[in-house]
């Protein structure tokens, strides 16, 4: 599948392919936890709400913290003592891995080239990818050792990488599954999906949202990490294998910033991003941050409750072109008062509005124009984690009810 790709030219700084319960929310508290104020986008799709909402469980003492702070320290330590031995692959062998690179690609876009092979007996994913500057060999080794050292459910494993020229070749897990995108839009058969219930959604939001949550906050590798290629088509939803009937998500490219140079400070630099996914700052300067992985994570929320593309084009009634936006639709929508018809009808209206309404709200949050307003990834794990518990009450309490009862019964 190749990703809509562009590739504009800065002189600022530079800017694959799992289910934990999550945990219950805490409230932001502090200057840099308190709910982002709104921009004028944000506020003329929030008019409609001015209720700030409350959480029982926001206050700790300081042992407890005392005690997390320790418990994070050892954890810290732990991980460095730790046998990780990423493989520093020499070329020859992705080179016969791949035949060559004449075997089928998995992936092509206009920023990587992606193979399905064999290496050392172990099934991976091999990405062909662009070095922003040449490393070394000795520069690359280092950074595979503290990249590789992270583990998360909600991560693919990289395995290793190779170098030629101004090329990197980075050696992932392969994942059986279908991207997000796929499971979203079916081109074959558009009325349906394998996510066909809320809880596959909600489950979807939480994977995603703690797998991010663990990328900015949480390696233990006292380095803050930028994942810089959130969008439905680096997603992987996979069938559960504790659970059958349910799914979880796996992040790809995780380290694919790192190693390619991305978050290297440079004072001229031709940067690539995802049209729909790519906030304005990284727009205007290149340089890709926590936040603007906060804008690309709300992108894809809507994605994920629509069921529609990011950004595409359509023909209007006169046969010409016209871009669609899913951030401009769900703002018509909140602002015309039709949000359920918005919501994907593949969900079959079977789902706690309450839920959704906050979920969208959460959404529109991380789209702020400007990025200081926007939530960090810890508090919106809280909030998704205290909706991922709401939706598991509300399907309790749907059982008290015939089968074919849903909560959304007003009309379209």
């Amino acid at each position: 599948m190749t990703s809509d790709v562009v590739s504009p030219t800065t002189k600022s700084e530079k800017s694959v392919s799992a289910t934990q319960q999550p945990s219950s929310s805490s409230r932001r508290t502090s200057k840099s936890n308190q709910s982002p104020r709104s921009s004028s986008f944000v506020s003329s799709v929030l008019h409609h709400s001015t209720s700030t909402e409350n959480d029982n469980n926001n206050s700790y003492n300081k042992d407890s913290w005392k005690s997390s702070v320790s418990s994070r320290s050892s954890l810290s330590s732990l991980r460095n003592s730790l046998p990780e031995n990423p493989h520093l692959y020499d070329f020859k062998e992705i080179f016969t891995a791949t035949n060559k690179f004449t075997n089928k690609k998995h992936s092509s876009s206009s920023s990587s080239t992606a193979w399905r092979c064999v290496i050392r007996g172990d099934d991976v994913i091999v990405f062909q990818r662009k070095l922003r500057r040449i490393i070394s060999e000795n520069e690359l080794r280092e950074r595979l050792l503290v990249i590789c050292r992270s583990h998360h459910s909600s991560l693919i494993k990289l395995k290793g990488a190779s170098m030629s020229g101004s090329y990197i070749y980075l050696v992932y897990d392969y994942i059986k599954g279908l991207t997000l995108s796929e499971c979203l839009t079916n081109p074959k058969n558009p009325s349906f999906t394998i996510l066909s219930t809320w809880m596959s959604r909600i489950q979807v939001a939480a994977d995603l949202t703690h797998g991010i949550d663990y990328i900015h906050n949480s390696t233990g590798l006292e380095k803050k990490f930028i994942h810089n290629h959130i969008k439905s088509t680096s997603i992987i939803i996979t069938e559960s294998d504790s659970l059958p009937g349910s799914f979880n998500v796996k992040i790809c490219h995780f380290g694919t910033a790192e190693l390619c140079g991305e978050t290297d400070k440079l004072s001229e630099t031709k940067f690539e991003g995802t049209r729909g996914y790519m906030s304005p700052e990284y727009q205007t300067t290149g340089v890709p941050s926590d936040k603007s992985d906060v804008y690309a994570f709300g992108v894809v929320i809507l994605e994920l409750l629509s069921g529609k593309e990011a950004l595409k084009y359509e023909r209007d009634s006169s046969g010409n072109y016209i871009r669609v936006s899913v951030i401009e639709t769900v703002t018509e929508a909140v602002k015309g008062g039709y949000l359920r018809t918005w919501i994907d009808r593949r969900l079959k209206d079977s789902y706690p509005e309450e839920v959704v309404e906050k979920l969208v709200r959460l959404a529109v949050e991380c789209l702020d124009e400007d990025p200081d307003k926007r939530p960090d990834m810890r508090w919106i794990a809280g909030r998704v984690s205290k909706m991922y518990l709401e939706s598991v009450s509300w399907v309790e309490q749907m059982g008290k009810f015939p089968e074919d009862f849903t909560v959304s019964v007003g009309g379209r």
